[in-house]
């Protein structure tokens, strides 16, 4: 007999059932799809499929900026059951190399090689593609005042 309490966690339907329509992730304005905005969540839409609360495997990449410095960041939900009950460690992030070539291996080998998230693998690598291009800034062409002869 085991002395330590079975972790008990609700079901990601339940979640659903009352988070889905009442959360204070919840985004909406006129003519527009219901947004959310909370952490883990791959293309900020209120559903289950892209749920960070309700589902139990989360998966997100999002930009990181501190200063000047400028990064892209993987969120996965945490493997352990009793680490995804507490808010605090509920999420892992780590670090995405800019190199296309490396971050989409990367990318495929902890989605796909662990039959994480399957499904979301192709809009995790567009998002990434979209995250990469908005950090490339454009040059500043300075036209000369001067007048041609």
């Amino acid at each position: 007999m085991s002395l330590q309490p079975a972790i008990m966690a609700a079901s990601p339907d339940l979640i659903w059932a009352c988070v889905g329509k009442s959360s204070s992730f919840i985004r909406k304005s006129v003519n527009m799809p219901t947004m959310n905005a909370e952490p883990g969540n791959l293309c900020g839409l209120n559903s289950f499929k892209y749920s960070g609360l309700a589902n139990t495997k989360v998966i997100n990449v999002s930009p990181v900026i501190k200063g000047k410095k400028e990064s892209i960041v993987l969120t996965q939900g945490h493997l352990k059951a009793s680490r995804r009950l507490r808010p605090g460690t509920m999420l892992v992030q780590s670090g995405v190399k800019k190199s296309a070539k490396k971050a989409v291996a990367a990318i495929t080998k902890t989605i796909a090689g662990k039959f994480y998230r399957v499904d979301l693998l192709d809009q995790a690598l567009v998002k990434y593609n979209k995250i990469k291009q908005s950090f490339k800034k454009r040059k500043l062409v300075v036209k000369s005042r001067r007048a041609q002869k």
